[in-house]
């Protein structure tokens, strides 16, 4: 998968750090006119919270997060699942989201202003079995063949970052069991930096709507179980922050 832009960048890793395992104290400036409960849960934390419908899980649960970024949703997922496997195209990413398996905690840096920082450290909650975990670099638009099927599957705020959504969307109904759970975050932020119009999935002028059409796609696969909206905030700076809304939603594997 060939991209322009990197995620390979100190600076970007203590920003998806803080994403994943920062709370309200750590994410937002006291004057930030957002409400408290987007930033009291960490985003990755709320997509499985609120997307998983935990009464549809059989005892024996498996996951695959595709795009998993540091972790903080796949860590999240081996609450109630007992094999997590996760994958993300940033090396430096997973790395980091090793090292959280291995030690439970990374220090990182935050920014402040200009070159002053200030120690965060990124902790993954004590009572989660981490050893359920396995992360590894993945391309989401060439997942290996024979992966198998899970009980769900998790890509938060990937699509729009795909360079061809098409290709990662093409693998899911192979990849989700019968019954199982498919869960999609996106804000649809498409960019030709990451995705060639052409490849868009809706969005474009006098066309289908971008949920229209991913739901196109989706069926006859899938049918809709739920659907929600998900405000999360991405920390650049003590004053400087990313607000977007991602459409959530929750599908189920038609047998």
């Amino acid at each position: 998968m060939t991209q322009s832009f990197s995620y390979e960048s100190s600076r970007l890793l203590g920003e998806y750090l803080l994403l994943h395992f920062g709370g309200g104290a750590d994410l937002r400036h006291p004057s930030l006119p957002v409400a408290e409960e987007i930033t009291a849960v960490p985003f990755p934390v709320r997509c499985v919270r609120e997307l998983l419908d935990t009464t549809l899980l059989p005892p024996e649960a498996t996951a695959l997060e595709a795009g998993c970024a540091v972790g903080g949703a796949a860590f999240e997922l081996a609450r109630t699942c007992i094999s997590v496997t996760a994958g993300d195209f940033s090396q430096s990413f997973i790395l980091a989201a090793r090292n959280l398996v291995r030690d439970g905690c990374m220090q990182t840096l935050r920014s402040v202003e200009g070159t002053t920082t200030i120690p965060f450290t990124a902790t993954v909650p004590p009572e989660i079995d981490r050893d359920r975990v396995h992360f590894e670099v993945q391309d989401a638009t060439a997942l290996p063949a024979g992966m198998g099927r899970f009980d769900v599957v998790l890509a938060a705020n990937l699509i729009c970052r795909l360079p061809d959504p098409e290709a990662f969307l093409s693998r899911l109904p192979g990849l989700v069991k019968p019954g199982g759970q498919l869960l999609l975050t996106t804000p649809f932020t498409w960019l030709e930096e990451f995705t060639p119009q052409e490849k868009w999935i809706g969005g474009l002028m006098d066309g289908p709507s971008c949920e229209e059409e991913l739901t196109r796609r989706l069926h006859p696969d899938f049918r809709l179980h739920r659907r929600i909206d998900l405000p999360f905030l991405i920390r650049e700076h003590e004053r400087k922050y990313q607000l977007g809304v991602a459409l959530g939603t929750c599908w189920i594997r038609n047998p």
